[in-house]
């Protein structure tokens, strides 16, 4: 998507084929934290629960994590990424922004794993996936800084 006006809350979403991460950033800050993964039914979004989550927090922006391969060639889910964020923004008519997320999954375990219990098993857990929207939220909000250094939010 294209420029994107100031915002103050945002909602991050890793998209993926069988689970949906979401997480909840303040612009001002440039922090995010996660709020919940959630299944998807046969491969598609409960937009139902994606309706109350932005009933409930009411942002002024939602950003999607769109998958590339590592030399910036589309993959499988790239595609399927960015339906969801024409779907996201045909359905709640907010601003929607993407941003590329192929390490974010990888900061994800390590943000995890550096808090999680000893001991605690590597197989993968579905609050990574909301960590990893977490993650898109805080690179995207990293990102608008850098291009706008000067410039202050007008709230």
């Amino acid at each position: 998507m294209t420029a994107v006006p100031p915002c103050r809350i945002a909602l991050g979403f890793d998209f993926g084929r069988a689970r949906i991460g979401v997480a909840v950033g303040e612009a001002v800050t440039g922090s995010a934290r996660p709020l919940r993964t959630l299944p998807t039914r046969q491969q598609r979004p409960d937009w139902d629960v994606i309706a109350r989550l932005i009933a409930e927090w009411r942002p002024d922006l939602l950003v999607i994590g769109v998958p590339r391969h590592a030399d910036d060639s589309a993959n499988a889910m790239t595609a399927a990424a960015l339906r969801f964020s024409r779907q996201l923004h045909g359905r709640f008519n907010l601003p929607v922004a993407t941003i590329d997320e192929r390490l974010s999954s990888w900061e994800a375990e390590q943000r995890y794993f550096a808090t999680a219990p000893a001991g605690r098993r590597r197989d993968h857990d579905p609050a990574l996936d909301a960590q990893a929207a977490a993650v898109i939220l805080e690179s995207w909000f990293n990102q608008q800084r850098s291009l706008a250094p000067c410039v202050k939010p007008n709230f």
